[in-house]
């Protein structure tokens, strides 16, 4: 999403907990001619998060473009789910899509425009064996956006969410290489397939641009049919 935003104009800056993955995934972009800024910090830390939300204000810029999409995973049958585990998938994957909004619509707001980008799920909609939780997490992400939506809406700002289904990411990897389960994705979701991750641009684009000007509260699902079909 990074790079789609930056090949079509966008200075970006990528945000995560690993100074060195970060400060890799920033030099590959800067080698690729765009403009790109590394912000390191814990999206369920509130102080952290408002205090670089000022800093790259002050520092770099106004964000005019936020994406959410900071999210983790962990499977388990639900009678057995850890509690520790629950509260770590709604602590990143919900409360860090809250913080981050709240901190950056803060600045938005007195400009009277902006783009948030909640990234949820098809589990916002659907759900799967032993990923409960995290079904519960990608629900509240829908919610949230419309709730974003009631409330900023009026100062200029559009939230909306991107909804993927099943795509070959690092978090995935597993059931990638599960030919049992590739096998069902492939005959559940109508395009037949995984999707691939620049498959997502489009929507990034779309949302982040004057396109959806209109487009507000929003879950736009990037499924290959799945939530369309039983």
């Amino acid at each position: 999403l990074a790079r789609g935003l930056a090949e079509h104009g966008a200075s970006v800056v990528l945000n995560g907990r690993d100074r060195a993955r970060i400060g890799g995934a920033v030099e590959k972009l800067r080698d690729s001619g765009f403009k790109a800024h590394a912000s390191v910090f814990d999206v369920t830390d509130f102080q952290a998060v408002n205090a670089d939300v000022a800093r790259i204000e002050a520092e770099i810029g106004a964000i005019d473009i936020l994406v959410n999409n900071a999210g983790i995973q962990f499977r388990a049958p639900l009678e057995d789910f850890p509690e520790e585990q629950w509260e770590r998938l709604f602590k990143t994957n919900v409360s860090g899509a809250f913080h981050a909004g709240k901190a950056v619509a803060r600045h938005m707001i007195p400009r009277g425009k902006g783009k948030i980008i909640n990234i949820g799920s098809v589990q916002s909609e659907l759900a799967r064996p032993n990923i409960a939780p995290y079904t519960a997490t990608k629900g509240a992400i829908r919610n949230l956006t419309r709730g974003m939506c009631t409330d900023w809406a009026k100062h200029g700002l559009q939230i909306n969410a991107i909804a993927p289904g099943y795509f070959r990411t690092e978090m995935n990897q597993a059931l990638v290489d599960n030919p049992e389960f590739s096998a069902w994705l492939e005959k559940r979701t109508p395009a037949g397939r995984w999707g691939n991750v620049d498959e997502l641009i489009g929507a990034a684009v779309f949302l982040a641009s004057d396109a959806s000007s209109f487009v507000n509260g929003h879950t736009l699902y990037v499924d290959g049919g799945m939530t369309a079909s039983v």
